[in-house]
């Protein structure tokens, strides 16, 4: 077993685990949600906020962080960690995902990503070796391969070649690694394809790395896919490292990838829900803008200890949403991260009891009766 992970329990009514990743910043207990701070920031908090809801590892965004205010200028002020003030671990991305996602702006080649900023329009060139130098430069705990990452209904053929693409550019990525205290996890690629992520997670651990992460899901598949490309997966990668799923982020996705072996994960669902006014509480979704919330006296989530349910009511957190009020955000932020990361406290208490089994049956009961009580509120 690599000395940075640690295979702490696992559940015997699933395949739900605890384990321990050591990081040069601190450990990390799994399975963790880390929350996303794309900027350098988890937008509306504070890194005290994030310690007071306990946020363990956060990520950050090498193509935006590279576009402004430049790795350079980070690395110069002291590395990401004090340029932030986060003094735990931070995990990067390689870009490949933003990259993606620009579309009509990119081209791809066998060197690397050819694309234009969205900032002011200039044009760069993104390889493996420029994705892993960032990274270095910035100083993340845990730092990733620059992938492909297909779109959800590309054909078989095309993901093929980019899944071959991505393995090429994974043996890239590793030689231009070259600090040892940065974890290098690989991104297991394939699309909607079982047979094709089996391949690829194969491919991958023949080069041999820190971590393995499922990049490409979340990008609009039908929930039986992505479950369907997590179990091939879980059943191919090796239970002595870090399973990580890039980019899911529902409660309900949570819970079933971890029922499924997984161990981290990152979204900004938490965060870009609360700036528009849907809370996650114990109860379902809460869309704070509803009328019927106006004179509610009561907490958002009377479940909840975090700060924001012991002081607020939700018809004054309506109030701030409707005002446009600054603080709107920050009290909605603080909430929806605090009870995400709770959730993961509670999985994670579920395992080491063996009870993770009927914590998920308990779990899909109480939010299927909450949507059937509360429909309005799951529509927005």
């Amino acid at each position: 077993m690599p000395d940075h992970f640690q295979l702490l329990h696992q559940d015997s009514t699933s395949r739900a685990r605890c384990g321990l990743l050591t990081t040069a910043h601190g450990p990390v207990q799994t399975p963790i949600f880390m929350p996303v701070g794309t900027n350098a920031t988890v937008k509306a908090m504070r890194p005290a906020d994030l310690r007071e809801v306990g946020a363990q590892i956060i990520l950050a965004n090498t193509y935006h962080l590279y576009l402004r205010p430049g790795h350079r200028l980070v690395e110069q002020l002291g590395g990401l960690h004090r340029f932030m003030a986060w003094d735990g671990p931070i995990l990067t991305d390689s870009g490949g995902f933003q990259v993606f996602s620009l579309a009509e702006l990119r081209k791809i080649t066998e060197e690397g990503v050819q694309f234009r900023s969205h900032i002011d329009g200039s044009s760069h060139l993104l390889t493996p070796e420029l994705s892993i130098g960032i990274q270095q430069s910035l100083g993340a705990d845990v730092i990733m391969c620059f992938d492909e990452c297909p779109s959800a209904d590309a054909d078989r053929s095309y993901v093929e070649r980019s899944l071959e693409l991505t393995t090429r550019w994974a043996r890239r990525s590793k030689q231009a690694h070259t600090r040892q205290d940065q974890l290098l996890f690989g991104i297991v690629q394939g699309g909607r394809f079982p047979e094709l992520r089996q391949r690829s997670a194969a491919e991958l651990q023949e080069i041999g790395f820190a971590g393995y992460a499922l990049g490409g899901l979340s990008v609009g598949e039908e929930k039986p896919v992505m479950h369907a490309v997590m179990d091939a997966c879980e059943s191919q990668l090796p239970t002595d490292h870090p399973r990580y799923i890039m980019g899911i982020g529902t409660p309900e996705d949570l819970v079933e990838a971890v029922w499924r072996g997984y161990d981290m994960f990152d979204c900004v669902m938490p965060t870009r829900n609360a700036r528009n006014g849907m809370l996650f509480t114990s109860q379902g979704r809460v869309n704070i803008k509803a009328k019927q919330y106006e004179e509610d006296q009561g907490p958002l989530d009377p479940n909840c200890s975090c700060q924001v349910c012991r002081t607020y009511s939700r018809a004054y957190l309506r109030h701030l949403y409707r005002s446009d009020e600054i603080l709107s955000s920050i009290l909605n932020t603080y909430h929806n991260i605090a009870y995400y990361l709770d959730l993961m406290s509670r999985m994670r208490e579920a395992i080491q009891l063996n009870r993770f089994d009927q914590f998920r049956r308990d779990f899909f009961t109480q939010h299927t009766q909450s949507a059937v009580s509360h429909k309005e509120e799951y529509t927005c």
